[in-house]
């Protein structure tokens, strides 16, 4: 039995959470250097608002990141959802909801693709989604061409993310509905515990009984379907790009690989994910506001991934010599019993 006073400690350790530690580090600096700049409505809401679709699209990369695949075609998915539903109301007078639904269909379909791909042809998830972001973006080439097009008359499509609830715009409480259904799934239903054990050995979790591929491909089928709506959202709350989805995804990917340092050191997870969106933003806002220099964004969502994946890679290999250790130390003192992967065990 932990005592509640040790629990509390480890909630609350560097280990754990160092993400908001480091948060309370950037508030602090940029609100003694630019208070007038910083320190403001403004910048908050601005942070806020402007990280909620790329939240959303690295929500979406999670799914697919705990089976052990890197989706990279997450923003051009988005991209080519965010031209539909705008094309579809201005072009051909939809509906904004039939708009919409066929446009988070179409990245369900892009998923599903990508889930055939990996699955059934046993090619390489970066490659497939890498090869899938060529074709997504010809798709949308022949859709639109080279030409912006013009954001949606329909004012009900951009009150759709604009309308704001306490001073927070809508699409940030998406975001945050969102969350907590990707957070409900990944870790108090049966599909999470498939996920995650697949994920930590798939192997293992064939031999358990788990059907590996089925769910590898609902994982794809998940990103799709979250990517469609980020694409959505983006087209209702700034307007179409043509893009935007290059610039998100290694926002998104960096703070997926950041946020497995955070709440559950080592694994992909929902609440480290938005801790590393928003310290990154702040990050980049503070020194946007002192340097003004546009290249920061870049340059930091780059080093940030970088940091973030050597940092993962080594505490792997930390843990792997941890457990090696441990097993020569048993083997040492005579054979006992091994318990089995919780994962596994779970979802079995």
């Amino acid at each position: 039995m932990i005592p509640e006073r040790q629990r509390f400690a480890s909630a609350f350790s560097l280990h754990r959470i160092s993400g908001l530690y480091l948060l309370l580090v950037i508030v602090v600096t940029f609100g003694i250097w630019v208070p007038n700049l910083f320190l403001t409505q403004g910048t908050f809401d601005s942070i806020l608002s402007s990280q909620a679709v790329i939240a959303i699209i690295a929500l979406g990369a999670l799914a697919p990141l705990s089976v052990g695949a890197i989706d990279i075609s997450g923003g051009a998915n988005a991209n080519l959802a965010a031209v539909i539903v705008t094309i579809l109301q201005n072009q051909h007078n939809w509906p904004m909801w039939p708009a919409i639904g066929l446009a988070i269909l179409v990245s369900l379909t892009i998923g599903a693709g990508n889930g055939v791909l990996v699955v059934k042809f046993g090619i390489n998830p970066i490659i497939t989604t890498l090869a899938m972001t060529s074709i997504i973006t010809a798709i949308q080439t022949i859709l639109v061409g080279t030409e912006q097009p013009f954001p949606v008359q329909n004012p009900g499509f951009g009150r759709l993310t604009q309308a704001s609830l306490f001073n927070i715009q809508a699409v940030v409480l998406y975001l945050i509905v969102i969350a907590i259904v990707v957070w409900w799934m990944l870790e108090f239903t049966p599909a999470g515990r498939y996920l995650r054990a697949i994920g930590a050995n798939a192997e293992a979790s064939r031999l358990s009984g788990i059907k590996v591929g089925k769910w590898i491909f609902i994982s794809f089928l998940i990103s799709g379907t979250i990517y469609g709506l980020g694409g959505v959202m983006y087209a209702s709350q700034v307007g179409p790009s043509l893009t935007f989805g290059q610039a998100f995804v290694l926002p998104a990917l960096a703070a997926c690989f950041l946020g497995s340092t955070q709440i559950r050191p080592g694994s992909f997870n929902v609440w480290g994910t938005l801790i590393a969106i928003y310290v990154l933003a702040a990050g980049v806002k503070g020194l946007q506001l002192v340097t003004g220099a546009p290249w920061l964004a870049d340059m930091f969502n780059g080093i940030a991934l970088l940091l973030a994946v050597g940092f993962a890679v080594w505490q792997q290999k930390r843990n792997l010599e941890a457990r090696r250790k441990g097993a020569g130390s048993q083997a040492s003192d005579g054979p006992v019993h091994q318990p089995s992967d919780p994962e596994v065990e779970h979802a079995s």
